[in-house]
């Protein structure tokens, strides 16, 4: 079954029909191509730099905990400095003000969140943009297909008429296709890459709260502590 798979897809008869299709349409298929190879260029790396984002925030956020607890903050700043996902640099930048006051570690955590808020969405918004943009291309291209057609019905014999505006019309529809393959799939990387880029920010969110609640209040803890024995 698989040999039949990888046959299919290597069949010259399957690339001739590739190359009909694109030739058909004329040069606005090659357009409609160029921006897609371009979404899909900006997808990969997406994909790669969110992934490469993203960490297990609870198994972090209890190892932190439990440095914490046990007055090892260095080991703490140690297991956030080992990944390069978003959440241990956050974390970190709040564990290295960790004897000072609550808003001070409050205010370092914020300050890393908008340092690394715009890495999540980095060129996101290029890939919205690369799905309006073939689709419109592609119905731009079917317009400009149907002029043609009707131009050369325009000037051809009654008995050819039909058949040519049928094969004008169908050449034309190749850019709206084409056009709508590239918007879909774009679209569906596009929900993809921004539910992991929202999914990674509510955890920040979510673990930097809480670190500044546990830091603040084992501080205070510590704080009534000297207190008392003096």
């Amino acid at each position: 079954m698989e040999n039949e798979v990888v046959q299919t897809a290597t069949d010259p008869s399957f690339i001739q029909s590739v190359a009909i299709f694109m030739n058909e349409g004329g040069a606005f298929m090659w357009i409609i191509f160029a921006i897609w190879t371009f979404g899909i260029a900006i997808s990969v790396e997406r994909v790669k730099s969110l992934f490469s984002y993203d960490v297990d925030g609870v198994s972090l956020m209890d190892m932190v905990k439990k440095h914490v607890l046990s007055n090892d903050v260095q080991q703490a700043i140690q297991a956030c400095s080992n990944s390069k996902a978003v959440l241990p640099y956050i974390l970190k930048a709040g564990l290295k003000r960790a004897n000072q006051t609550k808003e001070q570690i409050q205010d370092a955590v914020e300050a890393s969140i908008l340092e690394m808020a715009p890495k999540l969405d980095k060129r996101l918004n290029y890939l919205g943009l690369v799905a309006n943009v073939s689709t419109l291309i592609g119905l731009l291209g079917t317009i400009y297909g149907l002029i043609e057609s009707f131009a050369a019905v325009a000037n051809a014999d009654p008995a050819s008429k039909a058949k040519l505006l049928a094969l004008g019309i169908s050449k034309a529809m190749n850019t709206t296709a084409l056009g709508l393959i590239s918007a879909i799939s774009i679209m569906v990387i596009h929900s993809i890459l921004t539910s992991k880029s929202e999914k990674i920010m509510g955890e920040v969110e979510e673990h930097s709260v809480k670190l500044i609640d546990l830091l603040g209040t084992k501080k205070n803890s510590a704080h009534q502590v000297n207190k008392t024995a003096a």
